[in-house]
């Protein structure tokens, strides 16, 4: 093997190492936001709505009522709210769609420790812990252009 294809598996590799996410419970989620790390909530605006939110998450949809997506545009928005050395949260409806995100987040936008909800929203709820409506946040985001 070359010196240059050598160094590309050495990097490739080093990377891959690097890169980690890891699947949360609530109570961990809980223990990690009272540490400061940022929740991002990837659902759309009408299941925010719907559910409330995670008191203190971030708003930014990632797949569009369509299931489309821009990620680059996304992480641009994301960034914002966390910075690719620092730990960040997403959750979702049922933690399907945040399995997609931290993929991303960790293998193509350099995110070190990514934690992934598992079981979203709805298991937020059915443990009985507290959520927040929607409605004021969207309706800063509205004014801001930035949901």
């Amino acid at each position: 093997m070359n010196a240059c294809l050598r160094l590309l598996v050495l990097l490739l590799v080093a990377t891959a190492a690097r890169a980690e996410i890891i699947d949360i419970d609530n109570r961990e989620l809980a223990r990690l936001m009272a540490a400061g790390v940022p929740v991002i909530d990837v659902r759309t605006a009408s299941e925010w709505e719907e559910t409330g939110i995670v008191p203190g998450s971030r708003l930014l949809t990632y797949f569009d009522e369509n299931g489309k997506a821009d990620p680059p545009a996304w992480l641009a928005k994301a960034q914002a709210y966390a910075k690719a050395g620092q730990p960040v949260a997403v959750i979702c409806r049922s933690g399907n769609r945040t399995k997609v995100v931290s993929r991303y987040l960790s293998q193509e936008a350099g995110y070190a420790k990514v934690y992934n909800v598992k079981g979203g929203i709805r298991s937020w709820i059915e443990e009985g812990r507290p959520t927040a409506p929607a409605a004021p946040t969207l309706a800063s985001c509205r004014a801001n252009q930035s949901c």
